[in-house]
């Protein structure tokens, strides 16, 4: 199943990359548990959990959350397996998966609220008591 947001990258070379790590993986390295590829145009973070692979491809401005990101992915991960545990032993159809699409970009929208609202409490700084008005009046 794959949830990609930005057109330009190709849903078929993505999974045979992904694909090609977990193999060289499984056979050269042992069970790879997370990979982290930096230094392009855009970060990626691969976790596996469950047998499953989750690929998040995202622009260098998150990179600092790289943390938060990965427990959100494995919150991900563990809401799928939750709520498709038989059908992935016996799927043949990935279609059956298409709700989770939904479920997935309403985190990924919730993820960054979070972070948007960070950002935005940095930029107040502490005024004593003052502080929460000063939010309330950039909001």
């Amino acid at each position: 199943m794959d949830l990609i947001l930005d057109t330009d990258i190709n849903p078929v070379l993505l999974s045979s990359f992904v694909g090609a790590l977990s193999l060289f993986g499984k056979d050269n390295l042992g069970k790879i548990e997370e990979i982290s590829i930096t230094g392009l145009d855009v970060d990626m973070i691969i976790v596996t959990k469950y047998d499953l692979i989750f690929v998040a491809i995202f622009a260098k401005e998150f990179a600092k959350n790289i943390g938060e990101m990965r427990k959100e992915i494995e919150k991900a991960l563990d809401m799928f397996y939750s709520s498709y545990q038989e059908e992935i032993k016996s799927a043949v159809d990935v279609s059956l998966f298409n709700g989770f699409k939904d479920i997935l970009h309403m985190q990924i929208q919730d993820y960054l609220e979070i972070i948007q609202d960070k950002e935005r409490e940095k930029e107040i700084p502490d005024f004593g008591f003052f502080t929460e008005a000063v939010k309330k009046s950039k909001d």
